[in-house]
């Protein structure tokens, strides 16, 4: 059998009417706003969740429920029991604008063992059911006249320390230590109640005596008071242990400052193609997490980060990338680096671009024609040679032609840009009717080189035959 009283926290609340004279129905719509609010509910917890001691048994059941409103409402609701029963309606008004918090409360008196749950059914302003809080009562009782058969029970308690100064960190503990006492062997039902609510239970065998205890770690300053019940064979209640806790101010001790550094930064300019890349060294003097920026003229141009678990060092890189614009005529590279406190920063100059130097080649000399019109002085023909000459880029080239192993010109000089043709004659040779032997274009500036030996072989052509002075007469 239950008995219930509701309950609602005076705090949260505007105020708690006992009930409705209308039906649930008419109390969810009491004071129904034009949208309605969302609603959620927690859980209902009980006071003493596993109940072990005499009874009747107070049980406090609390949930709470938040309500995003805007204005006002009314908070109708009802608590479900796992017997079928439910509690009458109860309103409360709640106001204001956001999420409001509201603590609903409902204490239970139980007379026997029971097993159940709790909810808390919110009907208005929307229509929300909690899940099911569980619970159970164990009533324990001397029955009948104690005889000598019975077993006898004694229990002392203390707290280790009764008296605590220090920090009240996790760390920190307050100890109760119990001895149960038989005067013969047997299974003993206890449980531990720090301040009126139960802290721990169990059931032990116990031959002559034994220890049992339960701690917790204090969060504030206080006093207060332990007890150990014997529940079964006998009943029995220890001393009161009394304890005092007095927390100091706590004030960690700040982390240790990790420097972050930058050094080592070298840049390097690729004139092939007018490329800038740079690398340097990150470095860190403990645990933390570092970034780095990378700029160039004042330009961030590329970043990144890593994490040091122990401190240490790492080779950070700027990738190879083109320059354009005033850049290509050299700058400044900059890392900065930083981490969780700290910050460092390193700078280098880069070299202007240089234009590649151009480079020179030259094609095999090709025979481009024949004259025979020297032939009449009795010497060979003469003949025409060409070749080309190709740049890479502006340049003035210097070379000579050489004829037969022998330099046959002077130094000559064109200037080029791309491809350009250039020419060469050789005379024939008195006293006959053949030109032949090789012919060689060497580039002596910038950069030698050689267009390589090409054989040659010209010859007159042979004079037309005399026509006879005299005709032959017809017969």
């Amino acid at each position: 059998m239950r008995k219930v009283a509701a309950l609602a926290s005076t705090a949260v609340l505007a105020g708690l009417v006992a009930g409705l004279a209308a039906g649930p129905a008419q109390a969810a719509t009491a004071a129904k706003p034009r949208v309605k609010p969302k609603v959620s509910v927690s859980t209902p917890k009980a006071s003493d969740r596993d109940y072990q001691g005499s009874c009747p048994a107070n049980i406090t059941f609390s949930a709470t429920v938040k309500v995003k409103l805007k204005g006002k409402t009314t908070l109708a609701y009802r608590w479900l029991h796992g017997d079928g029963s439910r509690s009458k309606v109860s309103t409360v008004k709640v106001s204001g604008n956001g999420t409001k918090s509201i603590k609903l409360s409902e204490k239970a008196t139980f007379k026997g063992d029971v097993k159940g749950w709790q909810r808390l059914e919110v009907l208005s302003p929307r229509k929300v059911v909690s899940k099911k809080g569980y619970f159970s009562v164990d009533c324990v009782e001397l029955k009948g006249v104690r005889t000598d058969k019975d077993v006898r029970v004694r229990a002392r308690a203390w707290a280790s320390p009764s008296e605590y100064v220090g920090y009240c960190t996790p760390g920190s503990k307050i100890d109760f230590v119990g001895r149960i006492s038989v005067d013969r062997p047997a299974w003993v039902r206890y449980r531990w109640v720090v301040n009126g609510r139960t802290a721990d239970y169990g059931k032990i065998k116990v031959y002559d005596s034994r220890k049992v205890g339960v701690g917790f770690s204090p969060r504030h300053s206080h006093r207060g008071s332990a007890v150990l019940e014997v529940l079964g064979p006998d009943r029995t209640v220890s001393n009161r242990a009394h304890y005092s806790v007095h927390c100091k101010s706590y004030t960690p001790a700040p982390s240790p400052r990790v420097k972050v550094d930058a050094s080592n930064l070298v840049t390097a300019t690729n004139h092939d193609g007018c490329k800038l890349s740079a690398h340097a060294t990150v470095s860190a003097s403990g645990a933390d997490r570092v970034r780095w920026v990378w700029s160039v003229n004042g330009e961030v141009v590329d970043s990144g980060s890593t994490t040091f678990h122990r401190g240490g060092s790492k080779t950070v890189n700027l990738s190879e990338s083109a320059l354009s614009g005033a850049a290509k005529n050299g700058g400044k590279v900059r890392l900065v680096v930083f981490g969780s406190k700290d910050s460092d920063s390193v700078s280098q100059s880069y070299a202007a671009c240089q234009a590649p130097k151009p480079t020179i080649s030259v094609s095999s000399v090709a025979v481009t024609g024949q004259r025979n019109e020297i032939c009449a002085d009795k010497r060979g023909p003469g003949v025409d040679f060409t070749a080309t000459l190709r740049s890479t880029g502006p340049a003035t080239v210097q070379y000579y032609w050489v004829v037969n192993g022998k330099r046959d010109s002077d130094t000559l000089q064109r200037k080029v840009d791309g491809n350009l043709d250039v020419t060469w004659a050789v005379g024939g040779t008195h006293g006959g009717s053949v030109t032949a032997g090789s012919i060689e274009l060497v580039v002596v500036s910038p950069g030698a080189t050689s267009s390589g030996k090409t054989q040659f072989n010209a010859t007159c052509p042979a004079p037309a035959p005399a026509q006879s002075e005299k005709a032959e007469q017809p017969a």
